[in-house]
């Protein structure tokens, strides 16, 4: 009979309840919100994304900078010396040089502007047999 007793002193006043339930339903608790079920799209699974954090490195894992390999010294190797590049230079008004085979059109007018002071206003280049870029 004492397991009975305590079974009925346990449940609380149903009036007490409704009036707790009331209340609860009033301030809005979380117990009563609707749980929105994620839909899914896929059916692969992928792995969340997770924390990124940004690189902070013990040491610079390059020394020193990279210095740059083709500076004007490097692109404009020597002026071409030949009858015919004499007679443009005379006639035409044009400078001949052997430059180097990785320069492009914009840097050998860079590098004859700072080797010579001159504005150039047209670079012509060609390869040569021996795989030598020839600038006009």
């Amino acid at each position: 009979m004492a397991p009975a007793k305590a079974d009925s002193s346990k449940k609380a006043d149903p009036k007490a309840q409704a009036a707790k339930a009331a209340k609860a339903v009033k301030s809005g608790a979380s117990t009563f919100k609707k749980k929105v079920k994620k839909i899914r799209t896929s059916v692969t699974f992928h792995r969340p994304r997770t924390l990124k954090k940004e690189r902070n490195p013990k040491y610079p894992r390059i020394s020193a900078p990279s210095r740059n390999k083709l500076d004007q010294y490097q692109i404009l190797k020597y002026p071409l010396t030949t009858e015919s590049a004499m007679k443009k230079i005379e006639d035409n008004n044009t400078l001949v040089f052997i430059v180097d085979i990785r320069a492009n059109k914009k840097k050998i007018k860079d590098a004859v502007k700072k080797m010579y002071d001159i504005q150039t206003k047209k670079v012509n280049t060609l390869i040569r047999i021996a795989n030598k870029n020839l600038s006009q």
